[in-house]
């Protein structure tokens, strides 16, 4: 018997593993879902091939949903996401001419990210002094955490994104060419991206993203608002597959089986031993074979992780105000709050109660004062680096 058929779209990133093993563990077929996986290289391809239904679903930036939702430098297509990939999995990763020059201006631990934040400032300075060019940080798209996650990093150092370095788009495949090349200097990407570059000894991994947030919504499952209220009950069998490969995925004794999957050349085609150091929270930071562990790395399924919260949405909508992408409406606000459907979820999943998690405002950046998802007036006064329109 053929089931439902969906095109679904990714880019090869671990935190499109939920996913990837629901359809080939068969828990979409399970479902009664015909799923065809379509593998992209860009995030303006995903987004548009969604926007104009050649994808039923996607694994989208979590931004991407909230400003298409919005309309902001794109068409405006409402879209709800009713299941989380992953939350954290990204990281910073610098060449090792950059990691010399932020270890040699550190002053105090280099795991803080206000310690190397403040010797990015410094090294910064010196370049300018030198008549140096500005350093260039790749990222992922102009509305995505990796960008956001640099700002505010840079930001709390005393760095102005926007006037101090130059910070381009890159697709995730292309990173490591590019910092192996000399493109750039940097970049914030997922997993396996950060592994590969230390691997090939061109980069080093200075920060997990989950020293900059503890709790950073980073994918989603993305699909067309128009189309979630005509198909209620396959977006249902949808959610509930993927419920069944986040808790997988998050059984340890399935990495080894997982990492086989995810790293098949039509998925993400690396070494399945790099994406089990991802999905383990173990991953080696220099090319000198030095590793470093968290349990915060990447979640996919545990503590919470895959339930849509309406506070990370907040917090990415108060980046857009922040950045200078979205002028600030409580209006605003609230459809970007909407965009994450946790009650899509609940339904789906059976679910009433968000898990509990440590993290007291939900987002637990490592400056500043607590978020407050209803005080974004509050959250900007906070800040003294941002954007400064024309």
């Amino acid at each position: 018997m053929t089931g439902t058929p969906l095109a679904i779209g990714f880019i090869p990133l671990v935190d499109a593993s939920a996913l990837i093993v629901a359809v080939d563990k068969g828990f979409t077929a399970a479902e009664g879902l015909d799923v065809t996986l379509v593998r992209e290289v860009s995030w303006s391809n995903v987004r548009d091939k969604l926007n104009i239904g050649l994808f039923d679903a996607a694994h989208l930036l979590a931004p991407v949903a909230i400003a298409s939702t919005l309309g902001l430098s794109q068409v405006k297509v409402p879209i709800v996401a009713p299941f989380n990939l992953g939350l954290n999995g990204n990281a910073i990763t610098v060449s090792p001419a950059l990691h010399a020059a932020i270890m040699g201006e550190a002053d105090g631990d280099p795991v803080n990210p206000l310690v190397t934040a403040k010797a990015l400032a410094r090294v910064v300075a010196a370049r300018r002094k030198a008549g140096d060019d500005p350093l260039t940080f790749g990222m992922t798209f102009p509305f995505s955490t990796h960008n956001y996650q640099l700002r505010f990093w840079m930001a709390a150092g005393g760095v102005d994104p926007d006037e101090d370095v130059r910070l381009v788009v890159l697709p995730p495949p292309y990173m490591v060419d590019s910092l192996a090349n000399g493109h750039v200097d940097a970049f914030c990407v997922g997993a396996p991206w950060n592994s590969v570059a230390v691997d090939l000894g061109v980069g080093h991994i200075l920060h997990f993203v989950s020293d900059i947030l503890e709790r950073a919504a980073e994918k989603v499952l993305a699909i067309r608002e128009p189309w979630a209220q005509k198909n209620p009950e396959v977006l249902t069998r949808l959610i509930r597959a993927h419920g069944k490969a986040a808790d997988f995925i998050e059984n340890p004794g399935n990495r080894d089986e997982v990492s086989r999957i995810l790293g098949a050349p039509e998925r993400i085609g690396v070494d399945p031993e790099v994406i089990r150091r991802t999905l383990d929270g173990r991953l080696k930071i220099s090319p000198d074979g030095t590793f470093r562990e968290s349990g915060r790395y990447l979640l996919v399924g545990r503590e919470g992780a895959a339930r849509p919260d309406p506070v990370q949405a907040a917090w990415l909508y108060a980046q857009m105000v922040r950045w200078g992408q979205a002028a600030y409406s409580s209006e605003a606000l609230e459809t970007a709050k909407k965009v994450f459907r946790s009650d899509l979820y609940d339904a789906a999943l059976g679910s009433s109660v968000p898990p509990a998690h440590a993290v007291k405002d939900g987002v637990g950046a490592f400056d500043g004062a607590p978020f407050d998802p209803n005080d974004i007036a509050g959250h900007l006064a906070s800040v003294t680096i941002k954007h400064r329109p024309a």
